[in-house]
């Protein structure tokens, strides 16, 4: 049995240099690639201030999933990667500010490092396309 796929594009597409896609469309779900605090030209948003940097993530994610076709509202798990695990209960509140209930799943990890030494979050989703 064959199922459908298809790669999600961007333009421009900041992962473009490192030879990544945004993300796929795997029958009705969409597999994100991790979204950190790049702009669409490449360049590193809020270096040190994490607040910046999740809400770019942010914009990264939405301007995905619009490519995809979806929205916000139809993620139902994120992986969440942090440089420091003292910005989980900025994370938290992050929840309740970037999505509504019901919460979509979710798994929090602290790593030593991320793609570029600026970045302090990452995130990837699955959502329904």
């Amino acid at each position: 049995m064959s199922t459908h796929k298809q790669v999600i594009k961007l333009h421009p597409d900041p992962l473009a240099a490192y030879a990544i896609s945004p993300g796929w469309q795997v029958g009705g779900l969409l597999f994100l690639s991790g979204q950190a605090a790049i702009d669409e030209q490449g360049q590193v948003v809020g270096a040190a201030d994490f607040d910046a940097q999740l809400q770019q993530v942010f914009i990264n994610i939405d301007r995905v999933l619009h490519a995809a076709g979806s929205r916000r509202d139809q993620i139902v798990k994120v992986t969440i990667y942090l440089t420091d695990m003292g910005n989980f209960p900025t994370i938290v509140q992050a929840r309740k500010i970037y999505f509504e209930s019901p919460y979509p799943a979710d798994t929090i990890v602290e790593v030593k490092a991320l793609a570029l030494p600026d970045l302090m979050v990452e995130i990837d989703v699955i959502a329904v396309a």
